[in-house]
């Protein structure tokens, strides 16, 4: 017995979803893409290796979760970079004073 006889749905009836079109400045925005930047600049500024590697970790959620390409790159690439000056003065650069550097 064939399971295609008894099914109820009407292939004719079948109509495809079409998602509308929204405009850049329409998107809702980029959290994650926000606070890798926050942490970036905070991970630069204050020397913070936590704020960097966090930094890091959003700068990767932001790209996975991208929708706008030409804004959300740009976003990315800065707190990127933020991140990556932040690390490389943190574990390359002198101590900072009152502390060892180990």
């Amino acid at each position: 017995m064939s399971s295609t006889a008894n099914d109820p749905r009407q292939p004719s009836a079948v109509k495809r979803y079409v998602p509308s079109a929204v405009a850049p400045q329409d998107l809702p925005v980029d959290y994650s893409g926000l606070i890798a930047v926050v942490f970036g600049i905070a991970g630069v500024m204050f020397r913070y290796k936590l704020c960097s590697w966090l930094a890091i970790i959003f700068c990767a959620q932001s790209l996975v979760n991208m929708k706008n390409l030409e804004n959300d790159i740009k976003q990315i690439s800065m707190a990127m970079m933020f991140a990556i000056m932040g690390l490389v003065t943190n574990y390359f650069g002198p101590a900072r004073p009152g502390t060892q550097k180990s």
